[in-house]
């Protein structure tokens, strides 16, 4: 069974919101990386000083699901703007319906980013449907 999560891009707020997501819906954080802990900027490049704290990946479970996040920040991202604030995040069972998945929703849209090996132990790729909604597509790799 596949499972469908919702994940949100933000402007430099992704830590304050989230607060504030956790005192609504109550709960701790599955997950809190920031920029400074992960691999730096793609292509090699220097992470600017005043971005390390910002947020990478922040998960929330709310019930069965889970609200994840990030801060989309230039020169790492593109710049946040209504309507590519929101990816719908697919989690598969298989390596197999992954790419079935990845495949079937990036043909006549756009990948943004392809489907491979990911610093965090997952195959993971993002893309826009033909409709232009954002999707993202994470399978985490069987532990060694």
């Amino acid at each position: 069974m596949t499972i469908l999560n919702t994940y949100l891009n933000f402007p430099g707020t992704a830590e304050e919101a989230f607060s504030f997501y956790k005192s609504v819906f109550g709960g701790e954080f599955a997950t809190l990386m920031r920029y400074k802990d992960g691999p730096g900027c793609p292509e090699g490049g220097e992470l600017p000083p005043e971005l390390g704290d910002k947020i990478l990946h922040i998960s929330l479970p709310i019930g069965a699901n889970m609200l994840m996040a990030s801060d989309a920040l230039p020169p790492l991202c593109p710049p946040v703007t209504t309507g590519s604030n929101v990816s719908l995040s697919l989690h598969p069972e298989s390596e197999a319906e992954a790419r079935r998945l990845f495949a079937a929703l990036s043909e006549g849209g756009q990948v943004q980013m392809p489907f491979q090996p990911m610093f965090w132990g997952a195959l993971f790729g993002m893309c826009a449907d033909r409709f232009g909604i954002l999707w993202m597509v994470n399978f985490e790799l069987p532990k060694a």
